[in-house]
């Protein structure tokens, strides 16, 4: 206390207190965690972001085999959400699970909430579409990971705006700089693995690798946060994540079931090549079976020379002729 005293004069000089407990709560920086539950948040956002990158990259893959515009639509939509709604967008959710601030509750604007999600969904939509028509050039895809990028960091500020509790937020610019310029890095990236990788054993390891780079940006951006608390503790406005936490989880669950009954049900290169082989030998068939002879098994054709083509027809009065 005497420390303090000799830190701010207007202590010294017999400040009231309730202007005294005013000024100290409102320069207290708040205790942020942001492992609340252990490793438990962190470890199932990385497996949903190597789970979506995962899904978004095999479905990048059908852009690239697609033969109509509706087609590529259909599966850049669905690579989109693969990426931006669950590699990225659920990822940050779940991370946010284990964030705390100490001294205040937290709470979500759920318009807001929503409004990041789409951010993301769009951000990659979009820099899908700029890569993935015409020939990948290095141009299109700084464009494209630029755009994508910008968006992924919209999205997750956007999310940490979202946030309501007894405090003011706070970012460090230089850390925030980091986190955006992490987010153009990897969604560059991203989009260049989207259009060139296509076994199934690079699309693990891109999925693992992105994975990081996911979180990476998400941690690299938290990290610039600081919360400054308010006076007193009143009430907070918006929903409790255990009220966000049951729609999200199932709209999580029917998306990656959708993405996957999506995958299997859809025609793979190996099922159009087998389709394009029956149909073609369906064609060849009907001249190849007439062409051949119409089956003898007593040999009355070599008998009967009514089967030799211009045979003469047989009279009786030829063979009534005596010798």
């Amino acid at each position: 206390m005497c420390a303090l005293v000799r830190a701010c004069p207007i202590i010294a000089r017999g400040a009231p207190w309730g202007a005294l407990r005013s000024m100290v709560r409102e320069g207290v920086v708040g205790e942020i965690n942001h492992f609340e539950y252990g490793w438990i948040t962190p470890a199932l956002s990385y497996a949903l972001s190597v789970l979506g990158s995962a899904l978004g990259l095999v479905c990048a893959g059908r852009i690239r085999t697609a033969t109509s515009g509706g087609q590529r639509a259909w599966w850049g939509l669905l690579a989109a959400w693969a990426l931006g709604g669950t590699a990225i967008w659920a990822m940050h959710f779940m991370a946010m699970l284990g964030f705390a601030v100490g001294g205040t509750r937290i709470r979500y604007d759920v318009p807001l909430t929503a409004a990041s999600t789409a951010i993301a969904v769009a951000a990659v939509g979009i820099g899908l579409a700029i890569v993935g028509t015409g020939r990948l050039a290095a141009p299109r895809l700084l464009v494209g990971g630029s755009f994508t990028g910008a968006g992924v960091a919209a999205m997750h500020y956007t999310g940490m705006a979202a946030m309501r509790l007894d405090g003011s937020l706070g970012y460090d610019p230089l850390r925030v700089t980091l986190s955006v310029v992490i987010a153009i890095v990897a969604a560059t990236v991203a989009l260049w693995l989207a259009m060139t990788v296509r076994r199934g054993l690079a699309i693990a390891a891109s999925a693992l690798v992105m994975g990081i780079a996911v979180n990476g940006m998400h941690f690299t951006g938290m990290s610039a946060l600081s919360v400054h608390l308010h006076e007193g503790s009143g009430p907070v406005s918006g929903t409790e994540v255990s009220g966000l936490l049951v729609p999200i989880v199932l709209a999580v669950v029917f998306g990656v079931v959708g993405l996957v009954y999506a995958l299997l049900a859809a025609p793979s290169d190996d099922d159009r090549a087998g389709a394009a082989y029956v149909s073609s030998r369906l064609d060849v068939a009907p001249q190849t079976v007439a062409a051949e002879p119409a089956p003898d098994p007593v040999g009355l054709r070599a008998r009967s020379t009514l089967a030799q083509p211009g045979a003469p027809f047989p009279s009786r009065r030829s063979t009534d002729r005596p010798s």
